[in-house]
Order: structure tokens, then C-alpha cells, then sequence
């Protein structure tokens, strides 16, 4: 009998920035609300339940605008897991935070200027921008 994979190519349309931060989830969410003019809420956990492998329990805060939306993610699991890897994103696993932009018109600022505007935070120690097309786990971002 034939065997058929799917194999299915997703296109992500979204900004994607790795932060390495020691500050606590809500502690960074509210100093990126003061910098960034931004009102990032608390939502229900992401559950990636992964078959026999195990649980990936991700925090997030969400802003969301008729124009633009933005998540903050913990790249590590909330619980503890069974995992190798219990990360959002695996292939940047140094970087602790994930913001997610996905602006549909009016974006908030420019990458360049944004890396600048977050770097320059006492909380926020290095900045990066990563293609999300590039990464091995990238279907963890679509929902």
C-alpha cells in the first residue's frame, strides 16, 4: 500500500522578535505597555499537547487593535515538562520572550526603530529579529 504525506508550506506574514530578558512575564509586559503605548493583556496559556512526547504550556499577553496585533510569548514552557526541548521556538531557545507583530496596515514602528525603542530598556538585554519562514517550528506560531 502507498504511503502519502502532507506536506503543507505556511506563509508567515508576521515580524518576529527574540528578547533576552531576567525579568518576570508581567513585569516585562508592563514596561513594554509604558514604552510602547501598548495595553498587552494576560490570556489563557497556549496547550501544545505533543502525542506521547508530552505538554508545552506557553504564557502569553496579547494587544490586539483594529490595525495591528502583538503577542507576548514565553519561549519556555510554563510547566514542567517531559520534553528535550520544551520551547515555543526550539531553534532560538537562548532568547527568553517572543514578540509576534502582525500589522495589517499601520504597523507600530518600523523593526529597525522597535529593536532600538526595546533595547534601550533596562529590563531588555539583547534584541533580535528573525525570519519566522526560516524556522524549523514555525507552524507553533499560527492560530
Amino acid at each position: 500500500m502507498k504511503t502519502f504525506t502532507l506536506d503543507v508550506d505556511y506563509a508567515c506574514d508576521f515580524d518576529l522578535f527574540g528578547l533576552v530578558s531576567s525579568s518576570r512575564e508581567h513585569t516585562l509586559a508592563w514596561v513594554l505597555n509604558r514604552a510602547l503605548h501598548l495595553r498587552l493583556i494576560k490570556q489563557p496559556d497556549l496547550i501544545f499537547d505533543l502525542l506521547q512526547k508530552g505538554r508545552l504550556v506557553i504564557s502569553n499577553y496579547l494587544h490586539a487593535t483594529e490595525h495591528h496585533t502583538l503577542r507576548l510569548f514565553r519561549n519556555r514552557s510554563a510547566d514542567a515538562s517531559a520534553l528535550k526541548k520544551p520551547y515555543l521556538a526550539p531553534d532560538i531557545r537562548q532568547y527568553d520572550y517572543l514578540l509576534q507583530i502582525n500589522a495589517g496596515g499601520a504597523g507600530l514602528l518600523p523593526p529597525p526603530q522597535l529593536i532600538a525603542q526595546l533595547t534601550a530598556l533596562p529590563e531588555v538585554q539583547l534584541v533580535s529579529q528573525f525570519d519566522p519562514n526560516d524556522l524549523k517550528f514555525k507552524e507553533n506560531f499560527l492560530f
